[in-house]
């Protein structure tokens, strides 16, 4: 019987995370991916460099593949250092991989890397969402309710 995942990840240090992905995407489902790095890129995770801020995932071949996201090279590295902006290997099951390989190919959604961390066992991560875009005037939405919810807690401190 397989061990019951837990709701929320096991996050120990967060390394980059992409705060425009939930403005810019209706986030649908969120996974956990372990990701396949040499070893200057750990250690320039590790000291918390990186970012994912353009980064997306891509389902080919029955792999799912990080790219464009920037890892710089480490500063003791030498000649065995990394390219920045590689294409990473994810970490999933196989049956995870085909159902985001369909929701992708059918429906028209998107793989957003959300955050790179480091978990309890220190081991990276990659928190993965299927998403779909949100046209200009949901935009507009999220940022009226975002508003209004700043406003109902300042009404509410002032209230005491």
């Amino acid at each position: 019987m397989a061990r019951p995942r837990p709701s929320t990840f096991d996050k120990k240090k967060t390394v980059a995370e992409n705060r425009r992905a939930r403005f810019d995407y209706f986030i649908e489902t969120v996974y956990e991916a372990g990701i396949a790095l040499t070893g200057t890129e750990v250690k320039s995770l590790r000291f918390g460099e990186g970012s994912i801020a353009e980064a997306y995932a891509d389902v080919s071949n029955e792999e799912v593949w990080l790219i464009n996201a920037n890892i710089p090279e480490f500063s003791h590295g030498n000649r065995f250092n990394h390219d920045p902006k590689r294409a990473r290997k994810l970490l999933l099951h196989e049956r995870e991989i085909n159902k985001l390989h369909g929701a992708v190919a059918r429906e028209g959604m998107t793989l957003v890397p959300l955050s790179i961390y480091f978990n309890g066992r220190g081991r990276a991560k990659v928190e993965l969402a299927l998403a779909k875009g949100k046209k200009t005037h949901d935009k507009r939405e999220t940022i009226k309710e975002r508003d209004w919810k700043r406003d109902q807690q300042r009404i509410m401190r002032e209230r005491g």
